[in-house]
């Protein structure tokens, strides 16, 4: 059975475990790469702070064509990059044929 996980910065994430989350604290960007490798494989969904998404944007592409994990980015404590919506806007152009949330 998948699981669904939450990955970034302690202050960021451990709020997702009163849910039922598995929350995996990451500070470093390489340390994330090992733990996505590791783990893509028991999650059906990882969410992922905003800018540990954006420094790890390489190999979270390696994912984009998979059905599992889905990879979603969400704001941490610092804020929202707009990173989320970005994905979100690249998403509906590639289903619609264009950007229909352009502001």
């Amino acid at each position: 059975m998948y699981k669904i996980g939450v990955m970034g910065d302690k202050d960021s994430i451990y709020g997702f475990s009163s849910v039922g989350l598995t929350v995996m604290p990451v500070e470093e960007p390489a340390e994330g790469v090992k733990l996505l490798k590791r783990v893509a494989d028991e999650f059906a969904v990882i969410f992922i702070t905003e800018r540990l998404a954006e420094e790890m944007d390489s190999e979270i592409q390696k994912y984009r064509e998979r059905t599992v994990p889905a990879i979603i980015p969400i704001p941490g404590v610092t804020g929202n990059t707009g990173i989320g919506m970005k994905n979100v806007s690249r998403s509906v152009e590639q289903a619609v044929g264009s950007d229909i949330l352009a502001d």
